[in-house]
C-alpha cells in the first residue's frame, strides 16, 4: 500500500471517529447530573417546609400575645395564650411533634406588655427521599402592648365595688 494511500484511509478513519465521537455523551452526562438535581429539589422542599413552619409560628405567637393582651387575669391571659397559639398552628395546618407556648405578662400593667415566646418541633423524618433524620424546633416571639387607658371599674354597680376601686383595692370586676 502507498503512503498516500494510507493517509487517505487514516485521514478518512479520523474523520469517522471524530464525527461520531460524542454520541450518546449527552444522555451519559444527564444520567449523572438527574440524581444532583433532584437532591436539590429535595433541599428546597426541606427549606420551604422550615420557612412555612417560621412564619404559621410568627403568626401563632402574634395571635396569642394579642389574645393575652386582652386578658384580664395573669390566669386568663396563659390560658387564652396557649389557646390561640394552638388553635392557630391547627388552623394553619402545622404538624408539630411538640408545642410549647411561653407568656410573660408583667402583671398585666396598663402601659406594660405581653410577650409569648411559640416553640414547635417540626417532623422531617416524612420527607423519605432526602432521609433527614428527626425533627427541628422552630420558635417564634411577639410582643402586643397593653392599652394605657385599661381601666378599673368606675364604680357604678355596687357601692362596695367602688369603695373597693377607690381605696386602690382590685374589685376583681372586669373593667
Amino acid at each position: 500500500m502507498s503512503p498516500a494511500r494510507v493517509r487517505t484511509a487514516l485521514a478518512a478513519q479520523l474523520r469517522r471517529l471524530t464525527a461520531t465521537g460524542d454520541a450518546g455523551s449527552s444522555t451519559a452526562e444527564a444520567a449523572l447530573v438527574a440524581p444532583l438535581l433532584v437532591a436539590v429539589l429535595l433541599f428546597v422542599v426541606l427549606c420551604g417546609r422550615l420557612v412555612s413552619a417560621q412564619m404559621d409560628l410568627d403568626a401563632a405567637a402574634s395571635a396569642a400575645a394579642r389574645a393575652a393582651s386582652l386578658a384580664r387575669s395573669d390566669s386568663a391571659a396563659r390560658a387564652e395564650a396557649d389557646r390561640t397559639a394552638r388553635d392557630t398552628l391547627a388552623a394553619r395546618g402545622v404538624t408539630c411533634q411538640q408545642v410549647t407556648v411561653s407568656v410573660s405578662t408583667g402583671g398585666l400593667q396598663p402601659g406594660g406588655a405581653v410577650t409569648v415566646t411559640v416553640s414547635c418541633t417540626v417532623p422531617l423524618a416524612d420527607l423519605a427521599l432526602l432521609s433527614v433524620p428527626g425533627s427541628r424546633t422552630v420558635q417564634a416571639t411577639a410582643t402586643s402592648p397593653i392599652d394605657v387607658w385599661r381601666g378599673t371599674a368606675l364604680g357604678f354597680g355596687n357601692p362596695a365595688d367602688r369603695l373597693l376601686v377607690l381605696n386602690g383595692a382590685d374589685s376583681g370586676l372586669p373593667g
